[in-house]
């Protein structure tokens, strides 16, 4: 099964987690806190925290934000699970911090990935370049198959 690259992520708390550490994790990044397809996805994934906790899984969502404005974002949508700052450059390790295009301006920034691992670490499941509506149900009903 592979694994996921070495990595830390900074937490809102100032805890820091491993990448050796995420087991059992749906691990998801969002290009920008206070936007509104990240806005929705983070929501989707408060109200169903406590179906993911039932299934063994935790909730940790990440962006390029700085821990500032990602405590802003949890404290104005009350989000119970941790939210992370990008600052070891996870993205690129993980090939989601991609070429983007808006209105003729290129620029880059975070493709829209979920990650889900198993109980040994290993990564179940991986999701690029995601839609916002129904991506929530979707990793829901895959988690009811993950070991």
């Amino acid at each position: 099964m592979k694994k996921l690259p070495k990595f830390k992520l900074k937490l809102i708390d100032d805890a820091v987690i491993k990448s050796s550490e995420i087991k059992k994790v749906i691990l998801f990044f969002y290009p920008k806190a206070m936007t509104g397809g990240c806005t929705i996805e983070v929501c989707d994934f408060q109200s169903n925290l406590n179906k993911f906790k039932k299934l063994g899984f935790k909730i940790i969502g990440a962006s390029k934000d700085s821990i500032e404005r990602n405590i802003k974002f949890a404290e104005k949508y009350k989000i119970k699970y941790p939210l992370a700052s990008d600052e070891d450059n996870v993205c690129e390790k993980l090939g989601i911090w991609i070429e983007k295009s808006m209105y003729g301006k290129k620029y880059f920034g975070i493709s829209r990935s979920t990650f889900m691992t198993d109980s040994k670490g290993g990564l179940f499941k991986q999701w690029n370049k995601v839609k916002v509506s129904g991506h929530v149900k979707e990793i829901l009903e895959t988690a009811k198959n993950c070991p």
